[in-house]
């Protein structure tokens, strides 16, 4: 037996004590170890091994050969390292026009639009301008909806078109850009026509008529006119608006004369002895081509 601080400790304990410092000097003595050795790091992350320099139009030029063969994502991959290793090059912005083309073409729509307004960012004069607005427009278009759900891709769409045309009428793209609108106005136009209905099936006629008014007022190339004419009729003889239901008529067979639509209003009037009149002071007037 020992005697420390007063206390009689066995020797048995002391083996015991010695034994646990001397594995804990051996742990130490490993990590040491370790960490001299290449690639482990006991007080912090790896290094980063430094990455190559490739010259700017090296990268560009391997990222075209890549897109020439398909291969976007490593495309992709190689113009984010130009820009990464070459910001302030001249080839930066071809790269980032790339990018665009690159994330559009395998149908990455979200990245494609990042990109775009990367590009609109850094670049709100450069000579692609037009193009970028039209791969972020149509990024837009590929995503939208049927018109059941939510149309905010639709109104994206509508905004970054018209903001394409009404700066670059005469642009390559202007034209396909017009001939988009057309479609994403239909989709807005077809929702207010899918919520009309609901309401028009609910008995809530007021809140019908100012779904088929939003598409008769806002959407009157859309291929939903005819009908929401005809529902306009439809909900006005409910609530026992006889003018306006004979001006929505009226309109109908002025602009649309051999629409089943408009036969179907001339019948449903028909039945309580009424005809297609336009109302003095009635909005439908305007309506009128």
């Amino acid at each position: 037996m020992t005697e420390e601080d007063g206390q009689f400790v066995t020797l048995d304990g002391f083996g015991r004590l010695t034994g646990r410092l001397s594995r804990f000097l051996a742990m130490g003595m490993v990590a040491l170890a370790l960490a001299g050795c290449s690639g482990f790091n006991l007080f912090g992350p790896p290094k980063v091994k430094d990455e190559v320099i490739i010259p700017a139009e090296a990268l560009y030029q391997q990222a075209l050969n890549d897109m020439d063969s398909q291969r976007y994502l490593t495309a992709i991959k190689l113009l984010e390292k130009l820009d990464r290793q070459h910001p302030r090059s001249p080839t930066t912005e071809k790269s980032k026009l790339m990018q665009v083309y690159a994330n559009y073409r395998i149908g990455k729509f979200d990245d494609a639009i990042l990109a775009a307004d990367r590009y609109l960012a850094i670049y709100p004069s450069g000579k692609d301008v037009p193009y970028v607005l039209y791969l972020k427009g149509t990024s837009y278009f590929g995503q939208i909806k049927d018109i059941t759900r939510d149309q905010q891709l639709s109104r994206d769409s509508i905004d970054t078109y018209n903001l394409l045309i009404s700066n670059y009428p005469k642009s390559d793209y202007a034209k396909d850009a017009k001939e988009k609108l057309v479609i994403a106005y239909d989709q807005l136009a077809g929702k207010e026509m899918s919520v009309g209905r609901y309401y028009l099936g609910q008995g809530q006629y007021a809140a019908a008529i100012n779904r088929f008014r939003t598409v008769v007022e806002n959407y009157q190339t859309s291929t939903h006119i005819e009908e929401a004419l005809f529902r306009l009729t439809e909900a006005n003889l409910s609530l026992g608006l006889v003018n306006e239901a004979r001006s929505a008529a009226a309109v109908l067979g002025h602009n649309y004369p051999s629409s089943n639509w408009y036969k179907e209003s001339f019948d449903l009037l028909a039945k309580q002895g009424l005809t297609p009149q336009v109302a003095e002071g009635s909005w439908l007037a305007a309506q009128r081509n």
